[in-house]
């Protein structure tokens, strides 16, 4: 049975909501994460941690809180970001609302309760005495280029990870990756009167838009993976020509692949060649490799083993679709999953967090942290 969150969890997560951290590079003029950064270091300190700052750009920092250990244990890292996309047709976004069982307001799903869970999980090791150090990163930019989590993983390493993105206390060990494909066609330009002088760029995008819808039509058939089905294709955007009585010289795609494990870009870039025209042209752009970790690994039956005790019920091992920083975590070589509490309403209008698994969530932190950080290095779990 899920208790009852205390009024400390609800406290932080309303602090935490009340502070404006859109990603200025998202929505142009957004506050960033200084201010939410100086307040979570703070509140880190205060809880016996050691902080650092990171900042490789100015104006965005993350915050590294090191809950240090006795010495010989394995090293937990835990990882939830700061900031949140913008709150256009929202009122009063950063109000945190409690009405029920529920804290209303931007960022409190999406992952500001995932941050207060990893943020309450480091104060209670910080007094526990474990033998190895629990790392919370606290970082910036998820919502667009990750350069927070990139930061880090610069300079810190651990033995497992926990990234804390809701997944309603289920245990997610595999999600999608993403590849940006830009297609050009090119035409030439000339007064709609004479159409023997013009090429219509536009009209040479169609055959590309067909074998597009082709693609995405034969991924979606034959589903390969056991916990994501398949990769996918969409147009994201099409721009072209300059007025109704000119022939277009230049027509612009830009789309999405969504990917699976053991799916590239040069496997996109195969597939996008399989479908151009002689008179289209390709370049790929910013990439996110897919993600998956074995469910034999410690950190994974260690979360699950802590979640059914905390719930008293089996949490699904299951594949998400979105991309999530696990995917970059898990290429530096820690195994990582993702677990956090639920609520909905990413990225909406009414977004809320559920206060119950949101109490849930650091008590098994705590759990996990103690079982896996306590023992010496090289033990099993």
């Amino acid at each position: 049975m899920e208790r009852r969150a205390s009024s400390g969890h609800v406290e932080l997560l309303s602090r935490l909501v009340a502070i404006d951290s859109v990603n200025p590079d998202l929505v142009p003029g957004g506050a960033g994460e200084a201010e939410i950064a100086r307040f979570v270091a703070g509140w880190l300190e205060a809880a016996g941690l050691e902080v650092t700052i990171e900042e490789p750009i100015q104006g965005r920092p993350s915050v590294v809180g090191v809950a240090r250990g006795r010495g010989g244990g394995r090293s937990l890292l835990l990882d939830a970001h700061l900031d949140t996309v913008g709150v256009e047709g929202m009122n009063q976004p950063h109000q945190p609302r409690v009405e029920g069982r529920r804290l209303y307001g931007r960022g409190a799903y999406d992952m500001k309760s995932g941050l207060a869970a990893i943020m309450l999980a480091g104060a209670g090791a910080a007094g526990a005495g474990l033998l190895g150090d629990v790392i919370v990163a606290c970082v910036a930019d998820e919502e667009v280029a990750s350069l927070g989590t990139e930061a880090v993983l610069r300079k810190w390493h651990a033995d497992a990870a926990i990234v804390t993105e809701p997944t309603e206390l289920d245990v997610c060990i595999a999600h999608k990756g993403f590849v940006w494909v830009d297609v050009e066609t090119r035409g030439r330009a000339a007064h709609g009167s004479r159409p023997e002088l013009g090429i219509d760029a536009i009209a040479r995008m169609g055959p590309v838009l067909t074998g597009l819808e082709a693609l995405d039509q034969r991924l979606r058939a034959h589903p390969t993976h056991p916990l994501l089905n398949s990769g996918s294709v969409h147009a994201s955007l099409i721009s072209g020509g300059q007025e109704l009585s000119s022939y277009p010289a230049r027509c612009r795609l830009l789309l999405e692949r969504r990917t699976i494990p053991g799916e590239t870009r040069e496997t996109v870039a195969r597939e996008i060649e399989s479908i151009l025209t002689p008179e289209a042209s390709y370049q790929l752009g910013f990439s996110r490799e897919p993600f998956e970790v074995g469910a034999e690994e410690p950190i994974v039956a260690t979360v699950h083993q802590h979640a059914r005790r905390r719930l008293g019920r089996e949490p699904r091992l299951y594949g998400e679709t979105f991309w999530a920083d696990t995917g970059l975590i898990h290429a530096a070589g820690i195994p990582t999953l993702l677990f956090g509490p639920g609520g909905a309403g990413a990225h909406a209008i009414e977004e809320w967090a559920d206060l119950d698994q949101l109490a849930a969530c650091a008590e098994i932190l705590v759990a996990v942290a103690s079982e896996f950080c306590g023992e010496p290095a090289g033990s099993l779990s």
